[in-house]
């Protein structure tokens, strides 16, 4: 079989299984009233089960096990342990995310609105990062873009110590990117699949070229992450029929993080007379995930100013200004696919064809984007219906 159809028969084993699985959790989701109801800082109206990163675990295991099953795959589970410390990472972060969800949830146990402290939470976090980097999954070293111009050197090779604790903040970081980005419905699902997709066809063009071995763990963990958001996607598209909830975010970043550490933290080797990205594979996933990484950083710095909770949850995320902007869930949500995909573009072109004039093109797009964000008929309405509610004096004349 052929490397894309293998990839392919892990994907349809991987979209498959968590379709089916979500589905059938749903139904004891809403039996055992693991719900969220709607309330001031959600934007849904109806309540709405939770927990459905349960199915995307389930997909998960079946692409790793078909995987396994495979001889295409032979050099990925023969070389190295890193795809049993991947599972038991997956297994752990999961487990934080479900027993948050389960707190917060009314069929809880022992119901709390806030679900786990912040200092338990990131601890079970610093856990699976940690059990990543001793399996293997860890970056060794990575390039600064331009360092050499800048007297920093170009390549950084960083000692056991320091590599586990840059493994582990690179978790902490994509876990908590896509946590926070998971506030409307299809969101997270749909920027993860678009990412996890392009990371895929990036990571495999560096095996191509020789960069990275067939042994890499990391182009297999993008397919799995496609083919669980794809199994997803179905029951979560607005009006979602059920949440992905903080285990479903919290794994997809960590397969995220795995998956681009596998790729850009090995390669010590620049790709000669190419593109820039191939200079420095590690900065990738900053391009492809930069609607939630920028998402993540501004709230930080928001909430920073604000002095406030820094875990605490508020609507002032890009998805949230985008649907008071007057865009409703459905645009919001296809304006940050469409951000997603234009960066993934801009990475891909220069990287296939070794020219670095994709900024034209994909230049244009944003501006076309922006534009449309901003002076699409809805937003005028809604900034015409903010005006009189406000009484301004245009519409107090009238």
């Amino acid at each position: 079989m052929s490397g894309y159809g293998a990839y392919g028969v892990v994907l349809g084993v991987t979209v498959v299984t968590t379709f089916v699985t979500t589905g059938l959790w749903r139904i004891v989701a809403l039996r055992h009233n693991y719900v969220h109801a709607p309330e001031e800082r959600r934007v849904h109206t109806t309540t709405t089960p939770t927990l459905g990163g349960v199915g995307m675990l389930a997909g998960f295991i079946a692409g790793m096990a078909t995987a396994w099953s495979m001889g295409a795959f032979a050099d990925v589970f023969s070389a190295t342990t890193e795809p049993l410390g991947l599972v038991l990472a997956v297994l752990v972060m999961h487990s934080v995310g479900a027993v948050d969800e389960v707190r917060k949830s009314p069929g809880g146990p022992t119901y709390l609105h806030d679900g786990l402290s912040a200092p338990a939470k990131m601890a079970g976090m610093v856990l699976a990062g940690s059990i990543l980097s001793l399996a293997g999954v860890t970056i060794l070293h990575f390039r600064v873009p331009f360092g050499e111009a800048l007297g920093l050197g170009d390549l950084f090779v960083l000692s056991p110590d320091l590599s586990t604790l840059v493994t582990v903040v690179w978790v902490l970081g994509m876990a908590n990117a896509i946590n926070f980005i998971d506030g409307l419905d299809g969101l997270a699902a749909g920027i993860v699949a678009i990412a996890a997709v392009a990371f895929f066809f990036y990571s495999d063009l560096l095996v191509t070229e020789g960069l990275i071995t067939t042994a890499n763990l990391g182009p297999l963990v993008a397919v799995l992450v496609a083919g669980m958001c794809l199994g997803f996607l179905p029951w979560n598209v607005h009006p979602a029929r059920i949440f992905m909830g903080d285990n479903g975010a919290l794994m997809l970043g960590l397969l995220m993080a795995a998956s681009t550490i596998s790729v850009g933290g090995r390669s010590d080797d620049p790709f000669s007379g190419q593109a820039f990205f191939f200079y420095a594979p590690l900065f990738i996933p900053l391009v492809i995930l930069g609607v939630p990484i920028l998402d993540t950083a501004a709230s930080i710095l928001r909430r920073a100013i604000r002095r406030s909770n820094p875990t605490m949850a508020d609507k002032d995320h890009l998805h949230h200004r985008l649907v008071r902007l007057g865009h409703g869930q459905w645009r919001s949500v296809a304006i940050l696919w469409t951000w997603t995909a234009l960066l993934s573009g801009f990475v891909l072109y220069p990287a296939y064809t070794g020219q670095g004039n994709a900024i034209v093109p994909f230049g244009v797009g944003a501006l076309a984007l922006a534009l449309y964000t901003l002076f699409h008929p809805g937003v005028r309405r809604a900034r015409a219906e903010a005006n009189a509610a406000d009484g301004s004096p245009s519409e107090r004349a009238r």
